[in-house]
């Protein structure tokens, strides 16, 4: 039937889709800027292609004069170095508390419920005590990012936990096999593939708290600079910056979704 529910567009056609949305959104933004830029040559809110490529040469290519150091590249540094620790605690804490309260049923009448609970408190809103408890330095951001995160990790792996098949847990143990055993041999095995999914999931999450918290207290990073920039209406290297942020968390869910695919090939065709 030619209904159009029916119909697949070509790889060419389904490309070209993708792409009119960005193409349109750049149109509109030059037709902008041309009109505030002919009657304000001065106009920050909209800048020229030329400022861009001047700011981004500025903080890419060339050493800050007081600290020697390029200042994308340093920002991107800090900025990753803390979301990729809180994000592996937050995956290592996901999965320990996942498959604790998913197969052990004392584990989940006791801690499902402050789990539950803990991924329905707003991060941002525990900011302050957060800094307070643990001061202005790397901990109280990293903790932030953890807080947010592994919540809603340990959540996810709980039901992926609960949907494996009981009768593969029954088979186990008919051969012997101990809690242990049944979690290492069975659970684990299942559970690794949902547990990149997951972190896939929450890495947006993620970001957004990192750029929060380096946006009330840091010296350096992503969030630290756009919010600095922001005093001066900096838009040439701010547009830039939040660019850069996005392709960093495509290439992230790129990686792991590669990487899914590498270690566990079974788990796409599932």
């Amino acid at each position: 039937m030619r209904r159009l529910l029916n119909q697949q567009p070509g790889r060419f056609s389904a490309l070209c889709l993708s792409a009119l949305p960005f193409l349109l959104i750049i149109i509109v933004y030059l037709t902008a800027s041309d009109l505030r830029l002919a009657d304000n040559p001065n106009d920050k809110l909209l800048p020229s292609l030329g400022s861009f490529k001047e700011a981004i040469v500025q903080a890419a290519l060339e050493p800050n004069r007081r600290t020697g150091e390029i200042q994308l590249w340093s920002d991107t540094a800090a900025s990753l170095q803390r979301l990729l620790l809180a994000v592996a605690i937050s995956a290592l804490l996901g999965l320990m508390f996942g498959i604790a309260t998913g197969v052990i049923p004392y584990f989940n009448a006791g801690l499902s419920p402050l789990i539950a609970v803990l991924s329905m408190i707003p991060p941002l809103a525990i900011l302050p005590i957060l800094f307070i408890l643990f001061g202005l330095g790397e901990l109280s951001k990293i903790m932030l990012i953890i807080l947010g995160v592994a919540p809603s990790i340990m959540r996810e792996l709980h039901l992926r936990v609960i949907d494996i098949p009981h009768e593969q847990l029954i088979k186990a143990q008919t051969l012997g096999a101990s809690t242990w055993q049944v979690i290492w041999r069975v659970v684990l095995p299942q559970l690794l593939p949902r547990l990149l999914n997951a972190v896939r999931l929450t890495l947006g999450s993620a970001w957004l708290f990192l750029i929060a918290a380096e946006a009330i207290a840091a010296e350096s990073g992503l969030g630290y600079r756009i919010f600095l920039l922001r005093r001066y209406l900096a838009m040439d290297t701010i547009l830039p910056y939040v660019a850069w942020i996005t392709l960093l968390a495509f290439l992230s869910d790129y990686l792991l979704r590669v990487l899914s695919r590498r270690l566990f090939p079974w788990a796409a065709k599932t």
